[in-house]
């Protein structure tokens, strides 16, 4: 964890901001195994939904590649159980009994690395930014994609999932630091059309959070997006270290295209 301020400016000299994206987020690991793998690891880590799961197993000392291990051979029944449609098709109890079992922290100061994540005030239609105090149930809000998930109630108030209004996190953490890498798994893509309502729920909130990633994207010192990933349905849990060697190819190859480029700003 960096304390100490780079350049008398900013807090932290590296931090790492992680796109929501679903199942495509588990290129997240990829990417992050990559950076670590050449020596580079982050001071602080901001996250969106995929991006905010991803992160905070990291920044409680998972090492990527080990997280992948974690949803090997899981059914999408054992994150979310089936409910009668009130607020939303599922509860996240099984959600909530996965992050219990398998995060030592239990609040964002307890974390090894510090962590930033969004979710969405359903209410006041507003983006909000965790940093401290209880950690599962902002991460499952955070993640709590509307109308499949239940909304999670926090402080008295309801949020689902950021990426409605921030999907790239990244200007949250702007400020504080040196250098930003900034990892989009869900760039603007083309995706055959299918005569079915999940392709249409899911291509209209892919259009609704690429919408708000403009900014974001121009914030960045290095921006990795992965556009390789258009065949894996958002709630794809078939396939996670296939997604995973995706973003740890992809990153390699941006590594040895880049060197010059990405010792300038990190080293």
């Amino acid at each position: 964890m960096s304390t100490q301020k780079a350049d008398n400016t900013k807090t932290y000299k590296l931090g790492v901001a992680l796109s929501g994206g679903g199942a495509k987020g588990f290129a997240h690991l990829g990417v992050m195994q990559a950076l670590q793998d050449n020596g580079i690891s982050p001071d602080i880590i901001s996250g969106t939904s995929a991006g905010a799961l991803a992160g905070v197993l990291i920044a409680d000392g998972y090492e990527p590649h080990d997280i992948i291990t974690l949803f090997e051979k899981k059914a999408f029944k054992q994150f979310a159980q089936i409910t009668m449609p009130k607020c939303g098709f599922f509860h996240t109890k099984p959600f909530y009994a996965f992050l219990e079992k398998h995060l030592t922290a239990r609040t964002f100061e307890e974390l090894k690395i510090p962590l930033l994540v969004v979710a969405t005030d359903i209410e006041e239609g507003k983006s909000h930014t965790f940093s401290s105090g209880p950690l599962l149930e902002t991460i499952v809000a955070s993640c709590a994609f509307p109308i499949v998930f239940s909304p999670v109630e926090i402080g008295g108030k309801h949020y689902v999932d950021g990426g409605l209004f921030k999907n790239f996190p990244v200007s949250i953490i702007r400020k504080q630091c040196k250098t930003i890498i900034g990892v989009n798994v869900s760039p603007l893509n083309r995706v055959k059309y299918r005569e079915s309502l999940k392709y249409i729920i899911e291509r209209s909130y892919h259009y609704l959070s690429i919408s708000n990633t403009f900014l974001d994207r121009q914030l960045c010192d290095i921006l990795l997006e992965l556009a390789n990933l258009n065949e894996y349905p958002m709630f794809d849990l078939e396939h996670p270290r296939e997604i995973y060697q995706r973003g740890y190819n992809f990153t390699l190859k941006w590594m040895e295209e880049n060197e010059h480029k990405l010792s300038t700003f990190v080293h």
